[in-house]
């Protein structure tokens, strides 16, 4: 897609809109569910989104993406977050490994997996949290690489909490290649393919509930050369330059499912009528629905201002820490609200609202809790204004 021939932002995020909630949303609990008819919903979204001229929007053209600049693909991003399903659906689910891959891939890397994750035939999974180990702290990392006689890698330890590490093709994995625990220097990333020898699914891990967490092992791993992403020793770098826009990417998906929660929560609240009349009438409901398009309001900029800056390639971390807990905090808030003005139903089968309420109180511990972004964010304003104090 050239310059020439991207569709308007706002027209595409309509067409975006009304593919999550005309084909997403009536396959979720299905594709919640697992399984093979889970796998069997997701062949057919993709067709359909295909067919829609939807697929892979963020990712570059000439693999077979959209071509949509990373900043244009922001309210995208948010469209599709309404659905925790539809990222994979529609082809942007890979736009992290991708773009990591493009930078810090080599030639065979990207000759040979770039097109396959754009197209959906490769998944992929990335490895960083280990049992032992504080997600917050990668410079404890365990897991260990070894340089092979022959030339090459082999890789040894356990991570866990790795998404949708249980159907992956291919996972990146931190792994120390020099120094001890606790130095930043001598950590590296490999991409191995899961169908080596000594790579294993150890279990699956539901969160509160819902399945696509799993705990996996390296058992003496061998891995090529060419399979190392970034330089030897430097992974720190690669991984801080994912997480800014993993982040940021999480904070517009969880602002789209708090906009669908706030959505629910006011058309129950016109459409239930009790005794003294419609719900929409009593001023506790009214402080709910206020609290929480105040919170949305007041996240959604700082989300944006964060994905400009990342776009740009600017240093973004006081704006993305913001985003990201922001975002977090508001998913959990309006689905909280979502459910105390539905009652009993927000609690069952019937709506969304249990699924969104869990993604809010696991987004304030993935991709770094709360207490570590206010943490650093804090550290880095006072050291600003330190460093320029008379």
């Amino acid at each position: 897609m050239t310059d020439h021939d991207v569709p308007d932002v706002e027209l595409l995020r309509e067409r975006v809109t009304a593919f999550v909630r005309d084909r997403v949303f009536p396959c979720e609990s299905g594709l919640d569910a697992g399984g093979p008819a889970a796998g069997d919903l997701r062949r057919r979204l993709r067709a359909e989104a295909h067919e829609a001229g939807l697929w892979a929007l963020p990712l570059p053209a000439e693999l077979g993406g959209g071509g949509v600049p990373l900043l244009d693909y922001a309210s995208l991003a948010e469209a599709e977050g309404a659905s925790d399903h539809s990222p994979a659906a529609l082809g942007s689910a890979p736009l992290l490994d991708v773009t990591m891959l493009s930078r810090h891939g080599s030639a065979r890397v990207r000759s040979d997996h770039l097109p396959g994750l754009v197209s959906g035939d490769l998944r992929t999974c990335y490895a960083m949290t280990e049992p032992d180990t504080p997600g917050t702290e990668p410079a404890l990392t365990a897991t260990r690489a070894e340089r092979r006689a022959g030339g090459g890698w082999r890789v040894t330890g356990r991570k866990w909490f790795v998404s949708q590490a249980g159907d992956a093709d291919l996972v990146t994995v931190l792994a120390r290649t020099a120094g001890s625990a606790g130095d930043r220097d001598g950590l590296s990333l490999f991409l191995v393919p899961t169908g080596s020898p000594g790579f294993r699914v150890v279990r699956e891990l539901p969160v509160l509930g819902a399945t696509g967490q799993y705990e996996i092992a390296f058992d003496h791993v061998d891995v090529d050369e060419d399979q190392l992403v970034g330089e030897a020793g430097r992974a720190l770098a690669v991984a801080g330059e994912r997480l800014q826009l993993g982040r940021t990417l999480r904070a517009l998906r969880w602002v789209g499912q708090a906009q669908r929660a706030f959505d629910l929560l006011c058309g129950r609240a016109l459409a239930r009528q009790g005794v003294q009349g419609r719900l929409a009438d009593r001023q506790l409901v009214q402080q709910h629905v206020f609290e929480a398009l105040l919170a949305l309001r007041t996240t959604r900029p700082l989300v944006y201002e964060a994905m400009a800056l990342v776009a740009e390639g600017r240093d973004a971390h006081v704006e993305v820490g913001l985003a990201k807990t922001a975002a977090a905090r508001t998913l959990q808030d309006v689905a909280d609200r979502a459910v105390q003005v539905f009652g009993a139903a927000g609690l069952g089968p019937d709506t969304p609202l249990p699924a969104l309420f869990r993604t809010g109180r696991t987004a304030r511990i993935l991709d770094g809790p709360d207490e570590q972004h206010i943490t650093s964010v804090a550290r880095r304003v006072l050291r600003g204004r330190q460093d320029t104090a008379v």
